[in-house]
């Protein structure tokens, strides 16, 4: 499933709007990436993709289910009603007759809302999503491991870590929940630790307990058979989807492995970093936010696809707003990269404030909002954070009052006013660390206008 195409109309600030999602024909990857200063309408695009989607999720659980509605205080200003339009591609329907015409793989489906005491100007028109919706049931009633597409919304509040020392009842965990709380909680941490408990209890159960297993090999010949034997054991017995989890999260942190459930000294989730052991709580907000929804991400797809070998390989649409939130630079430099390559048939759609996320992938569709419009921005593959923070994101690259000074001061060289640019150099001396790279510029330019004047 992909999303090829939305339009807003009188949504949040956007009048009317009309985006394609990658990938289009002149980028290939499945990413989108929005950019923009606070309340440019980043957030509003994807909770109203959330809303719209939530009609298939709705009448594929239930035929006469009903999605999330648009919320009346989202209508634009002055505007009596709003629409969310979009068209989704999704190809399942090929698998049951090969010979079915493409254009049958174009789903479109409206979602209106009026105002209180006030006429519609547009229509709900949502027989397509119904139509989706039947499709994957009856795939489901034929085969019930066929494969269900993901969807999930990540909002900023994604962080909260909540691990439930007791668990007071029981869930079922089947196929259609992996669709629980996607588009209107994020990372939902307190379902996702009782599902890895959980299957990890199913999986020490269907053979010999992973440490009980390590204490074995560390005392048998690696080239007996009985070591042989017991590398079989070992792959057999592990559980594919905690597989997936453990996989999409060592992709993504390199040195972070042996994602587990300990209850000593208390029930606990722990993670071994660089080969010494933490309690998930103990990391890093940054490294929880980003195990967080890793693990979210590849525990759905886990659910959803039970008779794929690899369910990382699951597809479907995935939108988190504030990507970079809480990531190192280094992190933020990757995310997309490990996104693509942990996740590779999903399609995602994010919004940054940080340059390093959109100037570090090559395959990008990056857009730009300001004042309820929106302008494709060139690739900035390759290009250094600042050029990105000047002519995507408009803002300067140092303080603007220092930036100012300086700009002042090689004024000052340049037209040889060389007592005023001692007196600002000295300044600027006063308020700036001496291994500012700028003053050492400023002081070489400065010295050798001294030489060139009494040179001549």
């Amino acid at each position: 499933m992909q999303i090829k195409q939305f339009k807003l109309h009188n949504i949040g600030r956007f009048r009317s709007l009309e985006v394609s999602l990658a990938p289009t024909p002149d980028v290939s990857s499945n990413v989108t990436v929005l950019v923009g200063n606070n309340g440019a309408g980043k957030t509003s695009i994807l909770k109203s993709l959330a809303t719209s989607l939530s009609w298939f999720i709705s009448r594929l659980r239930s035929e006469k289910g009903n999605g999330n509605s648009i919320p009346e205080e989202v209508i634009f200003k002055g505007s009596s009603s709003a629409a969310i339009e979009i068209t989704v591609m999704d190809e399942h329907g090929q698998a049951v007759n090969p010979n079915i015409d493409k254009n049958e793989f174009l789903y479109r489906w409206t979602l209106s809302k009026a105002r209180r005491g006030k006429k519609a100007e547009y229509a709900s028109r949502l027989n397509d999503a119904s139509r989706l919706a039947n499709d994957y049931r009856i795939a489901l009633t034929n085969n019930d491991q066929c494969s269900l597409p993901l969807i999930a919304f990540y909002p900023v509040e994604r962080v909260v870590l909540d691990i439930p020392l007791k668990i007071r009842e029981k869930h079922n965990f089947l196929q259609l929940d992996g669709y629980d709380n996607s588009l209107n909680q994020g990372v939902d941490f307190r379902r996702f630790f009782e599902w890895f408990r959980e299957r990890e209890d199913a999986e020490n159960e269907s053979g010999i307990p992973q440490d009980m297993l390590a204490k074995i090999f560390e005392i048998v010949d690696q080239n007996s058979s009985i070591w042989q034997k017991l590398q079989q054991l070992k792959a057999s017995s592990r559980d594919r989807q905690l597989t997936a989890v453990r996989t999409a999260i060592s992709n993504f942190m390199p040195g972070f492995t042996n994602l587990k459930v300990r209850r000593k000294p208390r029930l606990h989730m722990s993670i071994d970093k660089d080969n010494d052991t933490f309690n998930v709580l103990q990391l890093s907000q940054g490294e929880k936010s980003l195990m967080a929804l890793v693990g979210d991400i590849a525990r759905r797809l886990s659910m959803m696809n039970p008779s794929l070998e690899n369910p990382l390989q699951g597809n479907g649409v995935v939108l988190i707003d504030e990507v970079d939130m809480h990531l190192h630079p280094t992190w933020q430099r990757s995310i997309i990269e490990r996104l693509t390559m942990t996740f590779p048939n999903c399609q995602f759609v994010l919004t940054t404030h940080s340059p390093l996320v959109i100037s570090d992938y090559k395959e990008v569709l990056v857009y730009s909002l300001e004042n309820g419009e929106l302008v494709q921005v060139p690739s900035q593959y390759g290009q250094d954070a600042n050029s990105v923070l000047l002519d995507v994101m408009d803002t300067h690259i140092r303080n603007q009052r220092i930036a100012e000074k300086f700009s002042d001061l090689l004024d000052l060289i340049q037209d040889r006013k060389l007592a005023k640019a001692r007196e600002l150099l000295e300044s600027l001396e006063q308020e700036l660390p001496e291994s500012n790279i700028e003053l050492t510029k400023a002081k070489l330019l400065l010295r050798k206008q001294e030489l060139r004047i009494e040179k001549n």
